[in-house]
C-alpha cells in the first residue's frame, strides 16, 4: 500500500522528469515555496491538501484530472488515511 502523500510525490517527480523541468521552475510556475514543495517531494508532510495538488498541476500547466490520471492513484493500491 502507498500513501496519498507518496503518490503525489512520485507523480510530481515523474512529471518533472518527463517534462525535463526543474523543481525551481515548478515552484515558480505553481507559486509554491521551495520548502513546501521540498517537503512534499521528500514525503515529510503528513497530508497534502487538494489545493496544493491543484497548484502543482497548475505549475505543470495541466488539469487536476491529468495529474491524477496515473497508476500511482489507483484506489486499490492507496492507503487512504
Amino acid at each position: 500500500m502507498m500513501t496519498v502523500n507518496k503518490a503525489v510525490a512520485l507523480r510530481t517527480c515523474e512529471l518533472l522528469s518527463e517534462r525535463k523541468m526543474t523543481q525551481y521552475r515548478l515552484e515558480q510556475n505553481s507559486g509554491l515555496s521551495h520548502s513546501r514543495l521540498g517537503c512534499i517531494l521528500k514525503e515529510k508532510n503528513k497530508t497534502v491538501t487538494l489545493s496544493t495538488v491543484m497548484l502543482i498541476a497548475q505549475g505543470f500547466n495541466i488539469s487536476l484530472i491529468e495529474f491524477l490520471d496515473s497508476p500511482f492513484f489507483d484506489m486499490d493500491k492507496l492507503d487512504i488515511e
